[in-house]
């Protein structure tokens, strides 16, 4: 699909509706765009290619909308392959096009492309360099770890666009109209939620500039309300809480850990809760799960011990919450053992190796099935969540 950003910006992306897990880990029910744009000035510039599961819509795009014209540039601003798979493909059909990204993309190009000559083919540009296509002027800001470290933004200073690479992207192709929060929060607490210093410091780049639009590598264009966009970015880089309430998280093998685990969501309610999720991390999508844990300022996890050790799907939950750098959490921890429980000590250790993240007393142990002995402490539990 071809649409004008402005008269002289053209987006040329494609939507991949049949991609069943994005890289290889996410659902992502209503797919995924892979964005690409074109500046028709003096000078024509592409803004990065896509994946090559779409080419052929990609090229037919670009075919069109250069209208028999030549690009002279190639703006790489993520050597990611859904977003670089089609690079030497297109020096190749344009043998003047020269390929404009950071230091750090060129060293990469190798990598992917193996026994291709880049000689001459490249230029390798600084921080706030600028590179003039006509009335058009590219400014270059360098974002190395959004989220990986060659990553730069492009501002055009014509039309006052940020190209803002994998930041302000979300999961589901365009050819879906959805929200664009859920998931966006859901996209960058999975891919960027680790590079929350790095994103801090994209974002006070960026405040140094007039924009009018942003233009990511997935999702929708954003031209209004910006300031909301922007905003959510800023509390989930700085890791604080969006959303008052309460995330309780379970892995439950024979239901008696989800019996307790729905007992103190309900308790949870009763006591003034604004708002209770809830999640069986053995069923529902762990990147949801994540989320989820991000959002809330308030966790609870309740797990069967296994093993000696704890079921392993609270451990691949906790294990995700570490590589993406959780913090500045309360959590509460419910055990399940019908012999020797072992699950709070474990879920215990892996929390406390979290910044900033406070345990939550009393600890509640359950053998085999929640009885009415342990409701008291169970309400102690609920009670000092709330506090």
């Amino acid at each position: 699909m071809i649409k004008n950003i402005t008269p002289t910006i053209k987006y040329i992306g494609v939507d991949d509706t049949t991609l069943d897990l994005f890289e290889s880990q996410y659902i992502i029910p209503n797919g995924i765009s892979y964005n690409s744009y074109l500046i028709l000035d003096e000078k024509v510039a592409v803004m990065d290619t896509v994946d090559r599961r779409k080419s052929e819509d990609w090229w037919a795009n670009l075919e069109e909308a250069l209208e028999g014209r030549t690009p002279n540039y190639l703006i790489v601003q993520h050597m990611e392959p859904d977003h670089a798979g089609n690079i030497v493909a297109a020096l190749e059909k344009y043998p003047e096009l020269k390929v404009v990204a950071s230091k750090k993309a060129i060293a990469m190009l190798p990598q992917f492309f193996e026994g291709f000559d880049f000689t001459g083919r490249t230029i390798a540009v600084n921080e706030y360099e600028k590179l003039s296509l006509g009335a058009h002027s590219l400014q270059f800001i360098m974002a190395p770890m959004v989220h990986w470290p060659e990553v730069m933004v492009t501002y055009d200073h014509a039309d006052k666009i940020l190209f803002s690479a994998d930041a302000f992207g979300k999961f589901g192709a365009l050819c879906h109209d959805e929200e664009w929060d859920c998931e966006a929060r859901r996209y960058y607490i999975n891919i960027c939620g680790k590079y929350g210093i790095s994103v801090q410091s994209l974002l006070k780049k960026a405040s140094e500039l007039e924009i009018k639009s942003i233009c990511p590598l997935h999702g929708p264009v954003l031209s209004e309300n910006l300031e909301h966009y922007i905003g959510l970015y800023d509390i989930w880089s700085k890791y604080d809480v969006e959303s008052e309430g309460v995330f309780v998280a379970y892995a439950s093998i024979y239901g008696g850990t989800k019996v307790a685990a729905l007992k103190l969501a309900e308790m949870l309610k009763e006591k003034g809760a604004k708002k209770v999720a809830v999640a069986d991390l053995s069923r529902e999508d762990m990147a949801e799960a994540v989320e989820d844990a991000f959002r809330y300022g308030q966790l609870v996890v309740a797990a069967s011990s296994y093993d000696g050790d704890v079921f392993p799907p609270m451990y691949d939950f906790l294990h995700h919450l570490k590589l993406k750098a959780y913090q500045k959490r309360r959590v509460g921890i419910i055990e399940n053992g019908s012999w020797a429980p072992s699950a709070g000590r474990v879920m215990k250790e892996m929390l406390g190796k979290m910044k900033e993240v406070e345990i939550v007393e009393p600890m509640v142990t359950i053998r085999s099935t929640m009885k009415q002995t342990d409701l008291p402490a169970m309400e102690a539990l609920a009670e000092a969540m709330l506090k």
